[in-house]
């Protein structure tokens, strides 16, 4: 068994706390981390949340300490996406404040009727009008990003539709494909390499959810560790259509 990874790429829900609970190795995991000083990042296709909102839940919730520099969410990946491919900077987003402050504050002006994008993710406030919006301005050549694929996500009240679900909404709408950021994408993968500054073959991909975080490292060529702690169970293991690079009951059998 190969251990001597270089750097972690970490899921959140499920794999270091599960809801509002702390799960112990989790916290145990991060914490061996910080003492070898391997270097991680989480991972998360949450919007709603800025990296220093995350790192303080983290804190205050949960008493893992770690820099808001550690939590690479899918807002950051669409903002360094959009640099990078450089096509202007305006921009219409439907979302919440943890996606659009973060992408106004990078540099990127609002413009609803000619925007250059359209970034579309989680906005419990969403209305007509602002899917109106959307779809004009993709139908008038903007760039349609959705933030990540969730069609729904977990709450106290059951599932309820998650930002996949509103850009599958415009998708129909406008009969354009969106490029995906969030995970398991290539974007997010890619674009988190390059902030722990290593290769596919030195980091490994840590989560409980088979769909997002196994088809993370799964689909593009990065070993990942399923740690059946959260969304993915025991008894779903046997049928998974490809198996994870390693499969755990608890990050504490995980030996660096």
């Amino acid at each position: 068994m190969k251990t001597n990874y270089q750097g972690y790429l970490i899921d959140l829900d499920g794999t270091i706390y599960l809801g509002k609970e702390v799960i112990p190795a989790g916290k145990r995991f991060i914490e061996r981390l910080q003492e070898q000083q391997l270097p991680f990042l989480f991972v998360t296709n949450n919007t709603t949340k800025t990296p220093e909102d995350v790192a303080s839940r983290l804190a205050t919730e949960f008493d893992i300490h770690v820099s808001d520099e550690t939590v690479y969410t899918a807002s950051l990946a669409t903002i360094d996406y959009m640099k990078e491919i450089g096509k202007g900077n305006r921009v219409y987003v439907i979302g919440e404040s943890g996606l659009v402050d973060l992408i106004l504050s990078a540099g990127f002006e609002w413009d609803e009727e000619q925007p250059d994008y359209v970034v579309v993710g989680l906005d419990t406030h969403v209305t007509y009008e602002k899917f109106a919006l959307a779809s004009l301005a993709i139908r008038n050549g903007a760039t349609f990003i959705g933030t990540n694929p969730d069609k729904s996500i977990p709450t106290e009240r059951g599932l309820l539709p998650g930002a996949g679900s509103f850009i599958s909404l415009i998708e129909t709408a406008t009969q354009t494909k969106p490029i995906m950021i969030g995970k398991p994408n290539a974007i997010i993968m890619n674009e988190a390499l390059k902030v722990l500054n290593l290769d596919k073959k030195s980091v490994l991909m840590v989560g409980d959810n088979y769909e997002t975080d196994i088809q993370s490292g799964i689909q593009n060529a990065i070993d990942s560790l399923l740690v059946l702690s959260g969304f993915t169970a025991k008894e779903d293991v046997p049928t998974l259509p490809e198996k994870p690079t390693y499969i755990v009951d608890s990050l504490d059998e995980w030996m660096f």
